[in-house]
């Protein structure tokens, strides 16, 4: 008799599209890894009332890693059994839930929309759990801008994908926290404030390092208003670049561009 998954059942909203600015962020940031790994697996848990986020995931990883596998795991068997006829080459569907009932350590756990719908005590608890379960790093790493070893991000987006913030963490816990918008979309940064993961979304009260970030994103965001003229992109990486004087911003214009930024979990992380 197979053990009773852990975790509960999810609202399980998905729609096309919907993650593909983390599918891009993980491909550019952790497709090294992937490339590095001699079976990459990675795990689309909680994907929902349907696979589209999975099967999203396997073409947008192989584009950089080819050998990657991906499996959905939903914790609700009727959505695992509407997912089968997806199933192909690579890729998979399984009843299970935070124990991550897959062979070996996952590459890539991707759980996005998830934990925003259990409390905020719960999420420290599941983070260690799916953390333990990534692997370890690779043979033959030799170091670089991104820690080795496999990724965990948990996020939360809007229904069309156009706001997203994301924690990413790795076997030694949390890592970094990425900010991702459609720019023409965004009125000021703290938009963004709403897709915090539940980590986070709590802690944006004065006081907390989250609110302070995005009360000084605004503040920069008012100061580069004279670079709108040359469109949104440019304004953008004017706030990001004015942003990391004061802030341990992780990455560079090429991910910039793309309108994200991502800052040192330490950083944001929120106080006892």
């Amino acid at each position: 008799m197979a053990p009773t998954p852990i975790g509960t059942v999810t609202r399980g909203t998905t729609n096309p599209n919907r993650l593909r600015r983390m599918d891009r962020w993980i491909a550019a940031t952790h497709g090294a890894e992937l490339r590095r790994a001699t079976t990459p697996l990675a795990v689309d848990l909680g994907y929902g009332a349907a696979p589209w986020t999975a099967v999203e995931l396997l073409r947008r990883l192989r584009t950089t890693a080819p050998g990657t596998r991906v499996v959905g795991i939903e914790i609700d068997p009727a959505r695992v059994a509407a997912a089968k006829p997806y199933a192909c080459e690579g890729l998979d569907f399984r009843h299970g839930g935070f124990e991550v009932p897959v062979p070996g350590r996952p590459t890539l756990i991707r759980a996005a929309n998830v934990l925003r719908q259990y409390d905020e005590e719960e999420v420290a608890a599941v983070w260690q759990r799916l953390c333990a379960r990534l692997a370890p790093a690779t043979p033959g790493h030799s170091g670089g801008t991104s820690p080795a070893g496999g990724l965990l991000v948990d996020g939360t987006c809007d229904e069309i994908g156009r706001r997203h913030v994301w924690v990413a963490l790795g076997p030694e816990g949390p890592r970094t926290v990425t900010f991702a918008t459609r720019l023409g979309s965004l009125d000021r940064p703290s938009d963004l404030a709403e897709r915090l993961p539940k980590a986070l979304i709590h802690r944006n009260v004065p006081g907390e390092p989250v609110h302070a970030f995005l009360r000084d994103f605004d503040r920069a965001w008012a100061a580069a208003s004279p670079y709108a003229s040359y469109g949104a992109r440019q304004r953008w990486i004017r706030t990001v670049r004015t942003l990391s004087t004061d802030w341990p911003v992780r990455d560079g214009a090429t991910r910039w561009r793309q309108g994200e930024v991502t800052v040192a979990w330490e950083a944001l992380a929120p106080r006892e």
